[in-house]
C-alpha cells in the first residue's frame, strides 16, 4: 500500500439516522498512485463522495467508519484528529462541485488562496500572497496580480472554480480530490476545467480522484475507474477495459444511457427503477431488482464476490460473461 498516494481497504461507512443506521459505503477497496487518475462513477447516492470523505476524515459526525485508510503510507484511522488534519491539509487538495460554497464571500480570493500556505507551509503573509498570484496565473486567471484582491462575486463561475483549484494546489498536494467539479458549469467551461486539471497533473505529478456522473469525462481523463452502486463497487479496472468490455449489467446500463449526438434526437435510454434505500438494503446484489440480466436465486439472496475478468479488471457478479452473451 505504501506505493500508493491513497489506498483504502474494506472501508465501511454507517450513518446514524432517526430511522436507524444507513449503510452508505460497504467494504470498498480502491487506491490511486502518483500521477494516476482514478474515477469514481455511479448514480447519486451510490457512495462515491462519502467514500472519499470518510477516507480523508471528513465524514459527518454521525458516521461510523471502519476499515483501513493509508495516505502516503500513514494509517489515517489511527491518528488523532489534529495530526490527521495537518496531514490532510498538507498533502490533499479538494475541489468541490459549487465554488461559491468553497469560497468566503467577504474575503479576497488572494487571501483565501494564501491561507493554506500560511497554515500548512509556514509561509509569511507576503510570501503566501506572492504564491497566490503565481497560482492564480497558473490556473488561467487573467491579470492575476491585479485580480488577487478581487472578491468571489467579481468572478464568473468558471473563474471561481479556477480559484478553488488554486486554493487546492498551494501546498502542492500529492492528491487532488475533484468532486463533481464541473457540474455547475456550462459545457465550454467544463472542458476548460477538465483540461486545466489534466495539464496541472502532468506538470506536478499529482494523483487525482475524480468523482463524476459524466462518463465522457471519465473516458478522456481517467486511468482506472470504479463503478459504485448502493455503497459497493460493482466493477473496477483500467478505463479502457471497463468501458470497452463492461462485465456488469449496471456498467453496461450506465454506458448505454449516455446521450449519443449521432442518434439524431431519439429517446434517451434509461435504467428502470431506482437505487435501493440505504436503510433497507437487500441481502444479495443490490442491483438485482433493476437488472435486465437476472440470474438465479443467488443474485437475490447472496452477495456476489468481486471476481477477475482480465488483468486488473474485476466485477461483482455471479455471471461475469453473461452481459457479452446477452449482447450476442
Amino acid at each position: 500500500m505504501s506505493e500508493h498516494v491513497l489506498a483504502i481497504e474494506d472501508l465501511t461507512v454507517t450513518i446514524g439516522t432517526r430511522r436507524g443506521p444507513a449503510r452508505a459505503v460497504a467494504g470498498v477497496d480502491w487506491s490511486v498512485r502518483p500521477g494516476e487518475t482514478l474515477a469514481l462513477v455511479g448514480e447519486s447516492g451510490s457512495g462515491k463522495s462519502m467514500s472519499v470523505l470518510a477516507a480523508t476524515g471528513l465524514a459527518p459526525r454521525s458516521a461510523r467508519v471502519t476499515g483501513r485508510v493509508r495516505l502516503l503510507g500513514t494509517e489515517l484511522t489511527e491518528l488523532p484528529e489534529a495530526r490527521r488534519r495537518r496531514l490532510r491539509g498538507r498533502h490533499v487538495g479538494f475541489v468541490f462541485q459549487d465554488p461559491m460554497t468553497s469560497l468566503n464571500p467577504v474575503l479576497t480570493v488572494g487571501r483565501q488562496v494564501a491561507e493554506a500556505g500560511e497554515e500548512h507551509l509556514g509561509l509569511t503573509r507576503r510570501a503566501a500572497r506572492s504564491r497566490a498570484v503565481e497560482l492564480l496565473d497558473l490556473v488561467g486567471i487573467p491579470s492575476a496580480a491585479q485580480r488577487v484582491d478581487a472578491y468571489p462575486h467579481q468572478f464568473s463561475g468558471g473563474m471561481r472554480q479556477r480559484v478553488v483549484i488554486a486554493m487546492a494546489l498551494i501546498c502542492e498536494p500529492d492528491l487532488l480530490i475533484a468532486d463533481e467539479p464541473t457540474t455547475a458549469l456550462d459545457v465550454t467551461t467544463q472542458a476548460q476545467i477538465v483540461e486545466l486539471v489534466a495539464d496541472l497533473q502532468r506538470r506536478l505529478g499529482t494523483a487525482v480522484v475524480w468523482i463524476t456522473h459524466d462518463l465522457g469525462v471519465v473516458a478522456g481523463i481517467a486511468d482506472t475507474v470504479a463503478v459504485m452502486y448502493a455503497g459497493r463497487i460493482l466493477e473496477q479496472g483500467p478505463v479502457d477495459a471497463v468501458f470497452g468490455a463492461p462485465s456488469h449489467p449496471y456498467t453496461s446500463a450506465l454506458l448505454a444511457a449516455r446521450p449519443d449526438p449521432a442518434a439524431g434526437g431519439g429517446d434517451l435510454v434509461t435504467i428502470a427503477g431506482a437505487p435501493p434505500n440505504p436503510l433497507d438494503l437487500p441481502p444479495g446484489c443490490a442491483f438485482w431488482p433493476r437488472c435486465p440480466v437476472r440470474g438465479d436465486a443467488r443474485c437475490e439472496h447472496e452477495l456476489p464476490p468481486l471476481v477477475p475478468v482480465s488483468a486488473g479488471h474485476q466485477v461483482r457478479t455471479f455471471y461475469p460473461r453473461r452481459v457479452d452473451e446477452e449482447a450476442q
